[in-house]
């Protein structure tokens, strides 16, 4: 349920180069719609031309002002600036689709925070290549899709037709298959996804083997989007821990699936909350 305090509110994302006075034309924007800014904030690479970034919350009051006549507005800004921008409103839950495979616990743990309302979104479907991910569907009155997806077929049609009727992003939930550059470009919208690992090491199949093989004292979990290369999108959360020459194996992959839950929470939640500006190789996190 979406609170009442976020009725006619709306997030702002701009990013461009650097010059001076771009706080200005979009604060005096807003305020020329009598709306009133809730937070603001920005970063840059350099102020001397550098890459500009920010993120404004405000509140419309006035029934007239609407999304179309903000983008209106914001895109006489954006082309005087060179810039690009997107507009949400808060009260727009995004569908976030969700793939996964054998391992649930990152599925159980997404699904407990959406339904004691700390994610806010709406969840069209889980889809995945093991049956037995139907019973915690129907546990969340989620409809299911059970996709007989494999290394060999991963099904990518399927999946496709379901995903962009269905959703505005996805996440893979240890969905253990990769998609090639044809499912990501025919898709075009964000996917997120959850690696047993801490990026850019120990990429691909079995990290924590990797870790234990290299005596690692750090290990992490790593949330980032999708790209054409493996284990290689933007980074948008990381979480780490401590462990010592006396860890086992299975050690590592016990510590490490609460690692892989709270990279992946906090990385779904910034994305939520409109936070997240993905900018070339890299990710700008308010």
């Amino acid at each position: 349920m979406v609170m009442e305090k976020d009725a006619r509110t709306f997030v702002l994302l701009f990013q461009c180069q650097d010059t001076k006075g771009i706080v200005a034309k979009i604060a005096q924007c807003i305020f020329g719609r009598n709306a009133n800014i809730i937070s603001l904030d920005q970063y840059s690479s350099d102020p001397y031309g550098g890459d500009f970034f920010m993120r404004v919350e405000f509140f419309a009051e006035d029934e007239a002002v609407t999304g179309a006549t903000l983008e209106a507005d914001f895109s006489r800004i954006a082309a005087e600036l060179k810039a690009e921008f997107r507009l949400y409103e808060k009260t727009k839950l995004l569908r976030m689709g969700i793939l996964v495979s054998k391992l649930d616990h990152c599925l159980l743990d997404i699904l407990y925070l959406w339904r004691s309302g700390e994610l806010k979104v709406q969840i069209p479907f889980i889809a995945s290549n093991c049956e037995t991910n139907r019973r915690i569907a129907a546990e969340y009155n989620i409809p299911f899709h059970y996709v007989m997806a494999s290394r060999e077929d991963r099904k990518e049609q399927e999946v496709l037709s379901l995903a962009r009727a269905n959703s505005d992003f996805l996440v893979l939930a240890r969905y253990m298959l990769v998609f090639s550059p044809e499912f990501l470009k025919s898709y075009g919208k964000d996917i997120i996804n959850i690696h047993h690992g801490f990026l850019p090491s120990f990429k691909g199949a079995h990290p924590y083997r990797q870790a234990l093989e290299k005596g690692v004292k750090v290990i992490g979990a790593t949330a980032h989007f999708v790209s054409d290369t493996l284990d290689d999108g933007p980074i948008i959360t990381q979480a780490v821990r401590e462990v010592s020459h006396k860890e086992t194996l299975a050690d590592l992959v016990h510590k490490g699936k609460n690692l892989e839950k709270k990279a992946l929470s906090e990385a779904l939640q910034a994305y939520i909350d409109h936070r997240v500006i993905k900018h070339k190789d890299k990710t700008i996190v308010f």
